[in-house]
């Protein structure tokens, strides 16, 4: 299994865990939205990530990573966008 996998997996089940009120059974992929595709509120991803650094027990610049999309202008982001956030600051690669 790639380590992206494994970190898509991971943020599933921290998701289904996070949101127990949610239907989250997927199938999701790296190109599932978090929002039109989910039917999450932003609310949520906030949720979410809190629960992302309970998961991998660090803090991590989810702030900084969410300013970046809304600068390029996103109205939504993906499985895969989190992924490749993660990616590096959960193997320890540098970006």
């Amino acid at each position: 299994m790639s380590s992206d996998q494994q970190i898509l997996e991971d943020l599933a089940h921290v998701m289904r865990k996070a949101l127990p009120d949610q239907d989250l059974a997927g199938p999701y992929d790296s190109d599932t939205r978090i929002l039109a595709d989910m039917g999450l509120a932003s609310i949520d991803v906030i949720i979410i990530a809190e629960k992302i650094e309970e998961h991998y027990g660090r803090k991590f610049p989810f702030g900084n990573f969410l300013a970046g999309l809304r600068q390029k202008g996103a109205d939504d982001l993906t499985l895969g966008e989190i992924v490749e956030f993660l990616r590096p600051l959960v193997l320890g690669e540098n970006r």
